[in-house]
């Protein structure tokens, strides 16, 4: 048995070449050839064969235990991913519970205008009242609330051709005219609106009423309504307003108190002083 040393026939054997091992093999002997193949350990590559590649040269056998080993830290590996993972996963996203909505329309919305506020109405009263003039009438007033506020009407007035029930408007004329007697024709009637009336006859097919100027001074205390109507200057209404003037104070005492009737100025006084006495 050669008594060589084991790493001198490790080195020997890497350094040969190819197709040489045959020649020192035979030097030594079948005896020692065998004996030199057993020192070597199995995982050395054959000095003689060449690897086919580079992932042959590094290939290496774990055995079981490293397998085992390999196993349970590729087991930790994905508990400790899953863990990860489910520790860092966000919250669910939980609706509000909110109350539905309700569609509200824009024109309930906005504010209803408000309604424009009435105004008073202004009248004028004239002829047979105890206060002739103007009157303020709340809104939707009538022609007896204009009547009333004038202080009523006097004696001899004409109420029956009025429609007391009549709604007035602004600005209108109330004329309260005479009581004409049974069978004689209406010198001067009632009447509303914006102008005083014109005199009046029976009907369109009744006969016509002359009215002719006085042929002398009129007296301011004894006319009537239709002999003071027939003066120049003397309309129906202002006509109303001497008689409701001379019903309210007793009578004229001089021509002068003329200008206290409504409607009667110094211009139309003086037209009238040679027409009218007392």
């Amino acid at each position: 048995m050669s008594t060589e040393n084991p790493l001198s026939v490790l080195h020997r054997r890497l350094q040969a070449r190819p197709g040489s091992a045959g020649a020192g093999d035979a030097e030594d002997g079948p005896g020692e050839a065998a004996e030199d193949a057993d020192p070597v350990p199995d995982w050395l590559p054959d000095p003689g064969s060449r690897p086919r590649s580079w992932l042959a040269a590094i290939r290496a056998d774990p055995g079981r235990s490293g397998g085992i080993a390999l196993a349970v830290v590729a087991l930790l590996a994905v508990l400790v991913t899953v863990f990860t993972l489910a520790r860092h996963r966000p919250p669910p996203v939980v609706s509000a519970d909110l109350p539905p909505v309700e569609m509200v329309s824009t024109a309930a919305a906005r504010p209803s205008q408000p309604a424009p506020a009435e105004q008073a109405v202004v009248v004028s009263v004239v002829g047979l009242v105890a206060q002739p003039g103007l009157v303020t009438l709340a809104p939707n007033a009538r022609v007896s609330d204009a009547v009333s506020a004038a202080g009523g009407s006097l004696d001899g007035a004409d109420t029956l051709g009025l429609n007391l029930a009549r709604h007035l408007a602004d600005g209108e004329q109330i004329v309260i005219g005479i009581a004409t007697p049974a069978g004689r024709p209406t010198a001067l009637g009632s009447s509303v609106g914006e102008s005083g009336p014109a005199p009046s006859g029976p009907g369109p097919s009744g006969p016509a009423v002359a009215t002719t100027a006085p042929s002398g001074p009129v007296d301011l205390n004894t006319a009537t309504a239709e002999q003071l109507d027939a003066l120049p200057g003397v309309g129906p209404v202002t006509a109303a307003a001497i008689v409701n003037w001379r019903a309210a104070n007793g009578g004229f005492s001089s021509v002068e108190q003329l200008a206290e009737v409504d409607g009667i100025g110094p211009a139309r006084l003086e037209k009238l002083r040679p027409l009218v006495r007392v």
